[in-house]
């Protein structure tokens, strides 16, 4: 019997390991993850979970019966430590190694902290949940270092808390890794309307602890002290294990994490990866990728799984994100550029809308608020190279 490991208990492990069980593996799967919980879902952590909308057994991936029933060893709390290629093994962190046919590296990532002071928060896990919540209190104060999606949504749950929130971002509007600069200055006016005081162009030089609060002190000078100071400046993609068995690695220039091919293979024969940590072709505009996304976790997850069951069909999909912020679902579909010409359908003023994002007419990227069913639509706009007439927004084949 042939046996498969997968190293890594988030949406890309899980998904793999039940896209191999569907399309017929019978071999053994180990699925191990350094999580002692139950997978579960990462999104829900930054809003319904600190909020204490929802327990953690509400955002399981699959309920506990379901990886025995079909055939899964679920391994957590347990950590991969070695990738022993000779032996064909991972080494774990006591020292049981795990004999491997197929190998599949679903690691995902860390949070990014670059400061080192006790009243510093990060929030990637449940883990990081309980000191977090009971902080965000009615009346507390606390400042947020990163306006990306995550700082921004742990922004809105703070606000829903009644917390004083400043927010802070060094580029020159929140989001600015997904907003196009007309989008960006439309989020300035959310956050500000909700009572969030965001300051941007904000260069944090360091977080110190005072014993009266933890003081964020800008290289400008300017200084901001809180009760609690929050950083959600972007993750690292866990690849220490690829990187100590000698498999090629993405530089940090080009996105980082683990290089694989549109089937999601590594460097190493027998090796794959999938989810945040794995660096991989793009499709449509080409070059390489790394995507940090759930749903794009969870159907990259799906698409190796299937390959390590026997099938060869390469994955080629469009990204696209979400982001529930004060009551307003963001959607992001594709690549959407600052430099793109910037086609809105509805009204911004309004919160109802779909913005599409054009390089020569050709869509690139499509944005929206109060749209879910034009998103659906634009990503297969963007994956055919479709073009758009600005004035009657209608789609023509490439």
């Amino acid at each position: 019997m042939t046996r498969t490991v997968i190293v890594g208990t988030g949406i890309a492990g899980v998904s793999a390991a039940a896209a191999m069980r569907a399309a017929g593996y019978e071999g053994a799967v180990h699925l191990v993850g350094d999580e002692p919980e139950l997978p579960y879902r990462r999104p829900p952590v930054s809003k319904e979970i600190v909020r204490g909308d929802k327990t953690a057994d509400e955002i399981r991936i699959k309920k506990a019966e379901w990886y025995a029933d079909h055939g899964i060893t679920l391994m957590t709390g347990r950590r991969a430590v070695e990738i022993d290629a000779p032996s064909r093994a991972v080494v774990l962190d006591d020292g049981e190694a795990l004999p491997f046919e197929q190998l599949l590296l679903a690691t995902g990532g860390r949070a990014r902290n670059p400061w080192d002071a006790s009243g510093v928060r990060t929030l990637r896990g449940l883990a990081d949940v309980p000191r977090l919540a009971a902080e965000l209190a009615a009346g507390a104060s606390v400042v947020i270092v990163g306006a990306g999606l995550i700082g921004s949504e742990i922004a809105a749950s703070a606000r829903g808390a009644g917390c004083e929130v400043t927010l802070l971002e060094t580029a020159d509007l929140p989001l600015p890794r997904l907003l196009p600069p007309e989008l960006g200055e439309m989020y300035v006016d959310i956050h500000r309307r909700e009572g969030t005081e965001l300051h941007t162009g904000v260069t944090v030089e360091s977080i110190v602890d005072t014993g009266d609060g933890t003081v964020v002190r800008a290289s400008d000078g300017r200084t901001w002290t809180a009760s609690v100071a929050v950083v959600a400046v972007g993750m690292e993609p866990c690849t220490e294990l690829a990187e100590r068995a000698g498999i090629a690695l993405a530089s940090s220039g080009d996105g980082g994490g683990i290089l694989v091919d549109a089937l999601g293979r590594t460097s190493l024969e027998g090796v794959f990866a999938a989810g945040d940590v794995a660096n991989q072709p793009r499709p449509v505009l080409g070059g390489r990728h790394r995507v940090e996304h759930w749903q794009g976790a969870q159907n990259h997850g799906t698409a190796v799984g299937k390959v390590m069951a026997g099938g060869d069909e390469p994955f080629a999909e469009v990204p696209w994100c979400w982001s529930d912020q004060y009551g307003l679902n963001l959607q992001v579909a594709g690549w959407p550029e600052g430099s793109h010409d910037l086609v809105v359908d509805g009204s911004l003023a309004e919160r109802d809308f779909i913005a599409y994002l054009l390089d020569d007419g050709v869509v690139r990227g499509a944005v929206s608020i109060g749209r879910p069913r034009d998103v659906r639509s634009a990503r297969g706009w963007i994956a055919a190279g479709a073009r758009l007439d600005a004035m009657t927004v209608d789609v023509q084949a490439p």
